[in-house]
């Protein structure tokens, strides 16, 4: 009896496929794909093969490694990041910000490190907004995604409704502006939020990245989890020398620094302060 058409792939992609694949999104982002993650692969590729009409992933992966395919790099590296987020998730973070904050020093600088497509970073304007009870606060947050498709969604500010369904009716009306007409359904962020944000891309893995000075926030939450520990130690290491000597790093409920980095000290429920030691360092000399 031959297969069945439900189970006839489009496209041939074998393990040598998939070990091709791993190895290749490793070096360009950091990223360890389990060995469960083949199916995964092969629906997000199978979308770019179409796009690109080749036939076979060896030959796209050919093409690719060759740089026959000119800007596709970006395309594969967007169809294998994973983007799972919301407005206020993991809602215990914020009013921790919000309490170091208010007796910090202006102008505030946040950088929120892994951005999909703008809940993370506007969640922490609002949190920045309500701490001064101004919709113009002296704060410049950079919001930075190694994903360019999820960059351009969140620097729209547009979302559905639904997406500010668990978001307290004060703060739907007090950060976004209803669409009426063909708009009705949808929400753009009040533009004073979206002043205060600027959206870059930047790759972690990168030899240099497109930000300066330092930090008295960093959020990176929910992606080091999807690299390994020597990954994660080489980017922690970076992010020292970016936080203010009383900065507080945000991870993810199931990153786990202290095992990877001995510049950083639990402050709380996954939030990081730099150690004594790093700390000192950091702080102003006096005469």
């Amino acid at each position: 009896m031959p297969p069945s058409k439900d189970t006839v792939k489009e496209f041939d992609f074998n393990a040598k496929d998939f070990e091709r694949v791993r190895g290749l999104i490793y070096k360009r982002a950091g990223i360890s794909l389990a060995d469960s993650k083949q199916e995964m692969v092969y629906s997000r590729l199978a979308r770019r093969l179409r796009a690109t009409g080749i036939g076979s992933f060896a030959k796209y992966l050919d093409d690719l490694e060759a740089g026959r395919l000119g800007e596709e790099w970006e395309s594969f590296t967007n169809a294998l990041t994973t983007n799972l987020t919301s407005f206020f998730r993991e809602a215990h973070h914020f009013p921790l910000l919000a309490e170091h904050i208010k007796n910090k020093r202006e102008p505030l600088t946040i950088w929120c490190s892994a951005a999909s497509t703008g809940e993370e970073p506007y969640s922490i304007a609002m949190t920045v907004c309500e701490a001064f009870n101004t919709l113009t606060p002296n704060c410049q947050i950079i919001a930075t995604d190694i994903d360019t498709n999820v960059l351009a969604h969140g620097a729209q500010g547009v979302y559905t409704m639904d997406r500010l369904d668990k978001m307290a009716p004060e703060r739907q009306r007090r950060f976004f502006l209803k669409g009426k007409g063909d708009r009705e359904g949808q929400a753009r962020v009040r533009p004073e939020l979206r002043n205060m944000i600027t959206f870059k891309q930047l790759n972690l893995l990168a030899d240099s990245w497109p930000i300066s000075g330092q930090f008295d926030v960093i959020f990176c939450r929910n992606v080091m989890i999807y690299f390994d520990k020597a990954t994660q130690r080489k980017i922690l290491s970076r992010f020292v020398p970016l936080m203010k000597p009383d900065a507080l790093l945000f991870a993810g409920h199931s990153e786990n620094f202290l095992y990877v980095s001995e510049s950083l000290k639990l402050r709380g429920k996954t939030v990081y302060e730099l150690d004594d030691n790093a700390a000192a360092r950091k702080a102003p000399q006096r005469t």
